[in-house]
C-alpha cells in the first residue's frame, strides 16, 4: 500500500497529512444542496476511485501493461452530476469523466466500474463496452454510448437525442428508447467549446430552443482553463455563453462538489422542467499535465503546477467531511489507502485478461448486430396509376415506408413543404406531418448529428444531405461518430440511418463544383458504411426498399446516393419510350443487398460494360448502338458502391470476355481502382480496361463535359475492346 501511494503524483496525500486544505470557495454546506453526510461520502469515494484508477494506470502504462493515460485527474467534480440526474439520463462524456462513471453505476445494481474501467484501460477483450478496442467511458446499462474523440464531435448527436425525447413525448411514441421525461447531457473541455462543432450544436439548440421546440439538453463545460498547452483566456467561457439567445447559462465550481451539486441541480430543472437547453459551465483544474506523455513544465511554471494542485477537488471533499466532523484526516487517509490497493489489485488484474489476438476478432463488431426480421403489416398507400421518374418515386417509396413504418423520419434542408430541391420529397410532411417530415436548419453536421442522436432513441432517420459537395463539411460525423458506435461499443450500439444525398455529375445549368460532385471517395475507406446508387427510377424504388431494411433490421449505416441529372429522366433511347421510369407501388422484392443487376444483350455478349448511377443510364444508351454495329455488350449496373458487390460481379461476368469499367467519378480514388484490383486477384485474364474522369473538380457550362465521361468515349472503347477480342478469338480459330 505504501509502495503504491509513494508513486502518486497529484499530491492530494501529501497536501491532506500536512493539513494544507484549501480554502472554501463558497459558504454553501451539504445540508444546504440537498446532501446528507453519507450523500457526500459516496461522492468523495466515486472521487477517489476515479483518482487511483488514474494513477494506477499509468504506473502500469510505464509497464506495458496499459495503454491509454488521459485520466480524470482534476475534473472529479462530475461526480456531482452522476448524483443529481439519472441512470437513463443518457450521457455523452468527455475523456475526462471516470468520477462520473463511476457514481452513477450507484443507481444501477450488477454493474462493476472499478473493474469495467480497468479492463477498458488494459485494453482486454473482457471489457464489457468496447470489448478491448479503445480505452472509452462508456456503458450500455448505464446509458452512456462510448466516446473515442471528444473534442466536439458528439456535440451534434447530443441535440439530436435532446431533439428526439421532445419529439416522442409530443408523438406519444412507444418505441422511444429513452423516457419521455429524461435529458441528455454531454460533456467536453473549455478549449473545444472554440471548435466549429461544438459551435454548431450550441447554436442548433439554441434556435430550437428559441423557435420553441423542447431541448432538455445539458452541455456541460468542465473548464479548467487550459487546452494541451494553450491557455483559455479568463473569462473567454463566460463572456461567449452567458448571454446567448435561447440558452440557459448556469455556473458553478466543480473544484467543490457541494458547488456542483447546486449548479447541477440548477441545470437538471432547467432541463427536465422547462425542457430547455443548458450551458452548465464548471470550474475544474487539470492534475498531472493532459496525458502521460505530457511534459507540463515544458509550458506552465513551477508555481502555476502547484497552484493548480492546491485546489484539488479531493482536498475540497476532504475539508467538507473534516469541517462536518464527518470524518477525520487520519480516516481520509486510511480510505485513501484502502481504496489505492483495491484499485491497484484490479488492474493488476485487469491487466492480465485476454487481449483481441486477430483481425476477425478486432473487426467482429464493425457491423452492428442484426434485428429480429419484422413482417409489415399495415396496408400499403393504392397503387399508382402511372410511372414515375426517380425523384417522385423516391417520394413515394419514401411515403410508403413511412406508412409502414412510424419510426422514420425525414428531415433536412427544405425537405417540407417544398419538397426538396428535386421534389424527392414531395407532399410527404402533408401526408405524415411536420413531426414527421421537418426541415433543419442549415448546418450538415446538425443534420447527420440530429440522425444519429435520433437513432439513440429508436427512432429510423432519414436525413437529406441536399448536394453531395455539402456532405465533407461534416463527413466526421459519419466517419468519426456514427461508423465507429457498433465497433467501439462491441456493437452494443448502433446508428441505424439512410442518408439520402444528392450528387454525381452531369446536371445541366445548375452545376459547379458544389452542385455538381463526383467525388465519393470519401465514403470508400469507411468500415461498415453501405452506399448504394441507383441509375433509373425502377432501380430507385429496388433500392431505397433495400437500403431502409438494412438500416431497420440488420442496424446498419446507409448512404443513398442519387444521381440529381437523373432525378428527371423518363426515356432511355428516344422520347415515350418510358424506359427511365418505374412503378414506385409494384408489389417486387427490394434489390437484395450485395446483387448487381444485369442488362442482357440479345446475343453472347463480345464484351461487359460494369458501371454504375449515370454510367449506367449512358452504358444501355451504348448498348443500342453497339447492338446496331453487330456489337453485342452486357451491361452490369453495380448498384452497391460500398462494399462492392464483388462475388455476385464475378459471377455475372463472361471470363473469356473484355470488360470496361465506366466510372463517373474521378480517375483517383473512385471504386474503378477498387474493381481492378480485384478482378486480377480473381485472374480475371480477357483484356480489361477503365473509363473515369479526370481529376479535376467541375467547372460550370458546357466546360463541365471536358473533365466527364461522355457516351463517345465509351463507344469508342467499347468498339476497341470488342474488335481486339474479336482479332484475338479469330487468332485462336486459325
Amino acid at each position: 500500500m505504501a509502495g503504491t501511494i509513494a508513486q502518486s503524483p497529484d499530491g492530494f496525500l501529501t497536501r491532506l497529512e500536512a493539513g494544507k486544505l484549501p480554502d472554501p470557495l463558497t459558504r454553501l454546506k451539504p445540508s444546504d444542496v440537498g446532501l446528507d453526510p453519507g450523500d457526500l461520502m459516496q461522492i468523495f469515494e466515486s472521487q477517489l476511485k476515479s483518482r487511483r484508477l488514474d494513477l494506477e494506470s499509468r504506473r502500469l502504462a510505464t509497464q506495458g501493461k496499459s495503454f491509454y493515460s488521459i485520466g480524470s485527474s482534476g475534473h472529479e467534480g462530475n461526480a456531482a452530476l452522476a448524483r443529481v440526474f439519472a441512470h437513463d439520463d443518457i450521457a455523452f462524456l468527455h475523456y475526462r469523466s471516470g468520477a462520473f462513471l463511476i457514481e452513477r453505476a450507484r443507481q444501477v445494481p450488477g454493474v462493476t466500474p472499478l473493474w469495467d474501467m480497468a479492463l477498458s484501460f488494459a485494453a482486454s477483450a473482457d471489457d464489457p463496452i468496447s470489448g478491448g478496442r479503445h480505452k472509452v467511458i462508456g456503458s450500455k446499462p448505464l446509458f452512456i454510448p462510448p466516446q473515442t474523440s471528444t473534442i466536439a464531435s458528439h456535440l451534434p448527436k447530443a441535440v439530436g437525442t435532446a431533439f428526439s425525447i421532445g419529439l416522442s413525448k409530443r408523438q406519444n411514441r412507444e418505441g422511444a428508447i429513452l423516457p419521455h421525461d429524461s435529458v441528455a447531457l454531454c460533456s467536453f473541455g473549455d478549449a473545444s467549446s472554440n471548435h466549429s462543432t461544438a459551435q454548431g450544436a450550441f447554436n442548433a439548440a439554441a434556435w430550437a430552443s428559441y423557435r420553441g421546440l423542447p431541448m432538455p439538453l445539458v452541455f456541460v463545460c468542465e473548464d479548467n482553463g487550459i487546452g494541451i498547452s494553450v491557455p483559455t483566456p479568463q473569462s473567454w467561457v463566460q463572456s461567449n455563453f452567458e448571454h446567448r439567445a435561447g440558452l440557459n447559462y448556469i455556473a458553478g465550481d466543480a473544484r467543490d462538489p457541494i458547488d456542483a451539486v447546486r449548479a447541477a441541480k440548477a441545470a437538471e430543472q432547467v432541463a427536465r422542467k422547462q425542457r430547455k437547453p443548458v450551458f452548465l459551465h464548471l470550474r475544474t483544474v487539470r492534475l498531472m499535465g493532459h496525458a502521460g506523455s505530457d511534459l507540463e513544465a515544458q509550458y506552465r511554471s513551477k508555481d502555476e503546477i502547484e497552484r493548480e494542485a492546491d485546489q484539488d477537488p479531493l482536498l475540497h471533499a476532504a475539508r467538507h467531511l473534516i469541517e462536518s466532523g464527518q470524518s477525520s484526516k487520519d480516516e481520509i487517509a486510511a480510505l485513501y489507502a484502502r481504496i489505492s490497493d483495491q484499485v491497484a489489485a484490479v488492474m493488476e488484474a485487469a491487466a492480465d485478461r485476454p487481449k483481441l489476438r486477430s483481425a476477425k476478432q478486432v473487426m467482429t463488431s464493425i457491423v452492428p448486430q442484426a434485428g429480429p426480421s419484422v413482417t409489415q403489416k399495415r396496408k400499403l398507400p393504392s397503387p399508382t396509376a402511372k410511372p414515375q421518374h426517380m425523384s417522385r418515386a423516391i417520394s413515394a417509396t419514401l411515403a410508403e415506408q413511412m406508412t409502414l413504418d412510424p419510426d422514420i423520419a425525414v428531415f433536412g434542408e427544405d425537405v417540407g413543404k417544398k419538397g426538396g430541391v428535386y421534389g424527392a420529397t414531395t407532399a410527404l410532411q402533408k401526408q405524415f406531418g411536420a413531426g414527421r417530415v421537418f426541415d433543419t436548419l442549415l448546418d450538415e453536421q446538425t443534420i447527420l448529428g440530429l440522425a444519429i442522436g435520433m437513432a439513440h432513441n429508436g427512432y429510423l432517420p432519414i436525413p437529406e444531405i441536399q448536394f453531395l459537395a455539402y456532405v465533407h463539411n461534416a463527413e466526421d460525423q459519419i466517419r468519426g461518430e456514427a461508423a465507429t458506435l457498433s465497433f467501439f461499443s462491441d456493437a452494443q450500439f448502433a446508428n441505424p440511418m439512410v442518408i439520402r444525398i444528392a450528387g454525381l455529375a452531369y446536371q445541366k445549368g445548375f452545376g459547379g463544383h458544389f452542385h455538381n460532385d463526383n467525388a465519393i471517395g470519401v465514403f470508400r475507406d469507411i468500415p461498415g458504411l453501405v452506399v448504394a446508387s441507383p441509375s433509373c427510377a425502377e432501380e430507385a424504388v429496388l433500392l431505397l426498399r433495400e437500403c431502409i431494411r438494412l438500416a431497420k433490421q440488420e442496424q446498419r449505416l446507409v448512404v443513398f446516393l442519387e444521381p440529381i441529372a437523373l432525378y428527371g429522366t423518363k426515356d432511355l433511347h428516344e422520347d415515350g419510350d418510358g424506359l427511365m421510369l418505374g412503378h414506385p407501388d409494384a408489389q417486387t422484392d427490394p434489390a437484395p443487398f450485395g446483387e448487381v443487376k444485369v442488362f442482357l444483350p440479345p446475343a453472347k455478349p463480345d464484351l461487359t460494360i460494369i458501371t454504375y448511377g449515370n454510367g449506367a443510364y449512358f452504358a444501355r444508351r451504348c448498348q443500342k448502338v453497339l447492338q446496331g454495329e453487330g456489337i453485342a455488350a452486357k451491361v452490369i449496373d453495380l448498384r452497391w458502391l460500398v462494399p462492392l458487390p464483388m462475388a455476385s460481379l464475378l459471377e455475372c461476368l463472361d471470363r473469356n470476355a473484355p470488360a470496361l469499367i465506366v466510372d463517373e467519378c474521378r480517375e483517383t480514388g473512385s471504386v474503378s481502382e477498387e474493381i481492378m484490383a480485384k478482378l486480377v486477384e480473381a485472374n480475371f485474364t480477357a483484356p480489361l480496361r477503365r473509363l473515369t474522369g479526370e481529376d479535376s473538380f467541375i467547372p460550370l457550362g458546357p466546360a463541365a463535359n471536358e473533365v466527364l465521361i461522355q457516351e463517345h468515349a465509351i463507344l469508342d472503347a467499347a468498339r476497341s475492346l470488342a474488335g481486339r477480342h474479336s482479332a484475338e478469338r479469330q487468332g485462336e480459330g486459325a
